[in-house]
This record gives C-alpha cells, sequence and structure tokens, in this order.
C-alpha cells in the first residue's frame, strides 16, 4: 500500500458543493484510510468520529479537521506528547483557533501526535513519503494525517520549524500564519514572542482554499497571478544547505526565469543568519519562562526539552535584550528590503528527511523567519535523486498571506509535482 496519498480540499470542497460527493463520503473515506494505514503511521492520540456525519456548514462543508495536541477541543485532554500531562482531563472549551475552523465548517476528527511540548523528542509517527525517515516535528502528527490522506487539513503550531519542517519532509503544503495574526488562547505555547499558527494541506491550491475558508475572504488563487519579483535566499552564511537541495533550488530557478520571473540574490543573507542565532536565545529564554512548572521536574522530560529549560533558565536578561535587539534590526532589514519583492524564496530544510525515527531534523532553516513573524508558505513538488520530498520555503510580508499564497501557487505551477490520485481513495 502506497502511505503517500495527499487528499486534496479544494477537490473535495468543489465535489461537495457539486453535489458529486458528501460530507458523510468524506468521514467515510477519513475512518477507511486511517483504518488501513494509522497502524504503520500513528499519527493520533485520539481520534473521534461523528455518530452521525455533520451537516454541511461554512465553506469547509463539514470535512474532518486533524488537530495537534497541544491546541485545546472540547472534550479532549491536551497532553502535549508528555508523560507530564498523562493524567490531564478533557477540555472543557475550543481553543479560539479551533472555533475559527468550525466557523468555517471544518470538523475535529481527533487530536495528533506532537513532540512533547512541541520541542524536539520525538513521538511514534512515520513519515508517508518518505517510510524509514522522520516526519519532522514538533507537527508531525498533523503533516502525516495530511501527506498519507488521512484528513485533507490538520492544523499544526510554530515556535522554530515546526509547520514548515514538517511540510518539507513529508511532500505536503503547509502555511504559517503571520505571528498575532489570530489569537493563541486555548493553546499550550512554548515561546511566547514566536509562537504561530499554521496548518498544512495537500498543495498550496489546498492552503490557499482552506485560508478562504478561515478568514472569509477570496480565494487568492482564482486570480490569475503574474509571474512574481523574488529574492533568492540561499542560507549560505549557515552552512547547512546539503548539495542536492541546492541543486533543486537552482534547477527551480531556471524554471522560474524561463516563465518570466524575476529572481534576484538576497542582500541580507547575513542579516538572517544572525537572527537564527538570537532567536534560539529568545526560544530558551522563553521556553524556561513559559514553561516553568515542567523546569520544575525537568528530571522527568526528555533530555532535549530539559536541556532547552535549563539553557534558558541560565540565560541572563541582558543577553535576551541582545537577542531582541538583533531580531528587531533584522525585521526592520528584510521589510524593507520585501518592498522590492513579492517574496523570498529559499529551501525549507537543509534537505530531505533525515533516516531514522530518533530525532526530528534540524528547524535552523526557519528560525529567522519564524524570529521576524513572517508567513511562511512550504511549496512541497521537488524531489532528490532518490525520491525524497524537498520543500521550498516562500516568505512574505506581514499579513500579506494572499499575496503569498498567490506566489507561492505559481512557484507550486513549475516544481513539477508527481501525479497523485485526487478523487479516488489510494
Amino acid at each position: 500500500m502506497n502511505l503517500y496519498a495527499p487528499w486534496s480540499l479544494r477537490d473535495l470542497t468543489d465535489a461537495i458543493a457539486r453535489g458529486q460527493s458528501s460530507t458523510a463520503d468524506a468521514w467515510q473515506r477519513s475512518v477507511h484510510r486511517i483504518a488501513d494505514t494509522e497502524d504503520r503511521l500513528a499519527a493520533w492520540v485520539a481520534r473521534h468520529v461523528p455518530p452521525e456525519p455533520p451537516a454541511p456548514a461554512g465553506a469547509l462543508s463539514g470535512i474532518p479537521l486533524g488537530v495537534k495536541d497541544i491546541i485545546d477541543v472540547a472534550g479532549y485532554p491536551t497532553r502535549c506528547g508528555s508523560a507530564l500531562r498523562a493524567d490531564t482531563g478533557p477540555a472543557t472549551a475550543d481553543a479560539e483557533i479551533v472555533r475559527r475552523w468550525r466557523a468555517a465548517g471544518a470538523v475535529p476528527a481527533g487530536k495528533t501526535v506532537t513532540t512533547e511540548f512541541a520541542f524536539f523528542a520525538p513521538g511514534p509517527t512515520h513519515n508517508p513519503a518518505a517510510p524509514g525517515h522522520t516526519p519532522g516535528g514538533s507537527s508531525s502528527g498533523s503533516a502525516a494525517a495530511v501527506a498519507s490522506g488521512q484528513v485533507p487539513l490538520a492544523l499544526g503550531s510554530q515556535t522554530a520549524g515546526s509547520v514548515t519542517r514538517p511540510a518539507a519532509y513529508c511532500g505536503v503544503a503547509a502555511l504559517v500564519l503571520t505571528r498575532g495574526l489570530l489569537a493563541t488562547d486555548g493553546i499550550t505555547g512554548l515561546a511566547h514572542s514566536l509562537d504561530s499558527h499554521g496548518f498544512y494541506a495537500a498543495e498550496v491550491r489546498d492552503l490557499a482554499c482552506a485560508w478562504s475558508a478561515l478568514m472569509t475572504a477570496p480565494d487568492p488563487l482564482t486570480e490569475s497571478a503574474r509571474p512574481p519579483r523574488v529574492a533568492l535566499w540561499s542560507a549560505e552564511p549557515l552552512d547547512v544547505v546539503a548539495g542536492d537541495m541546492t541543486e533543486a533550488v537552482a534547477a527551480l530557478q531556471d524554471r522560474l526565469v524561463a516563465d518570466g520571473a524575476v529572481v534576484t540574490g538576497f542582500a541580507a543573507e547575513q542579516v538572517v543568519a544572525e537572527a537564527t542565532a538570537a532567536h534560539r536565545v529568545v526560544m530558551a529564554y522563553e521556553a524556561a519562562r513559559e514553561r516553568a512548572a515542567e523546569l520544575a521536574r525537568a528530571e522527568e522530560l526528555s533530555r532535549p526539552l530539559a536541556e532547552l529549560l535549563r539553557s534558558g533558565a541560565a540565560t541572563t536578561d541582558a543577553d535576551y535584550t541582545a537577542a531582541r535587539g538583533i531580531v528587531d534590526a533584522a525585521r526592520r532589514t528584510v521589510l524593507d528590503l520585501l518592498t522590492g519583492y513579492d517574496a523570498i524564496i529559499g529551501p525549507a530544510a537543509p534537505g530531505p528527511a533525515p533516516a531514522g525515527l530518533d530525532a526530528t531534523g534540524d528547524p535552523v532553516l526557519s528560525r529567522a523567519w519564524q524570529a521576524l513573524g513572517l508567513p511562511v508558505v512550504t511549496v512541497p513538488g521537488l524531489r532528490d535523486p532518490q525520491g525524497l520530498p524537498l520543500g521550498i520555503q516562500v516568505i512574505g510580508a506581514p499579513r500579506a498571506e494572499a499575496e503569498l499564497l498567490r506566489v507561492a501557487g505559481w512557484i507550486q505551477d513549475r516544481t513539477h509535482p508527481p501525479s497523485r490520485e485526487q478523487g479516488g481513495h489510494p
């Protein structure tokens, strides 16, 4: 059985709108796909099938939604992938972001696996697109649930690279929203100045469908996108990008230019490298204070999380203030640069998903953009010579998600994604 079979949200909602499918069909498909694949994927910590299919409501017509298990859903415990939360009772109310998705028509199908408190300790989830390789983290369950076609839409969160990296590794699309665009009430956060909402879907056009429903805005991809003007970020000062990724990005650049895009070098490489380093300081300092109760029980935490919290507790106020100053200066520089471009593009991860399930990969290529609070789309479609997914990230100006999705959609059309069975059960 092919575990990698993303399910198009746009095709589904279009079929329901035309009367060619129904909400009941969607839930039946989801239930069957989970039954067929979950033993091999372990994407869920709790699942729910309504006794009656939800009545179509909102733009998303009652479709099943995966929710990362740091986000409250009424009736489910929020256990955050941690033994410290094993005895947590069910949440009494939805997080604000879940209420927003319900208003758009989506219905939670359960809670998906997260790394411990959305940091590095991996959960049990496997990668549908690269068996034997990590699905990334921390939103591993949501990425795998979408990549396998268990659900057409799933929620994540990002503090460093927790949405972008799993999308790149699992070969699906993801959108990290501008930080602060929507409330984070009801979410177990890690670092208050860094935490952002995100979500997964099969391709950019499916992200656009979901974003339109969530924001009650026109679908940005109904407008024809002109060839964009983009700055190509190489991440060369970070010295982490693998050769296969560099070659794939260069080949994509050639296709973009051939089709009319203007692609120029990124003029703030060193600034982004400095913001990357500053992000580590900010994240550790804030996490130690946000998760002070867990720090007091550090011996019961995973080693990566315990080390983060202890490092953050040892970080001085002066070091934190200095790091925030670097981030603020970098944000001004990058926003000024963005006035001359439609977006910044670059690798979403150093390379394909690393082999093994004992780590979740390196978020280094997302740290700076997360520190700056910018919206990011992960574009799937590229592959390395072994056939493993390679993700591209497209970074835009704050609160400019519609334009960012247009640019990302135009770029995805030129990544030549592998053909997939969108209409039937794989």
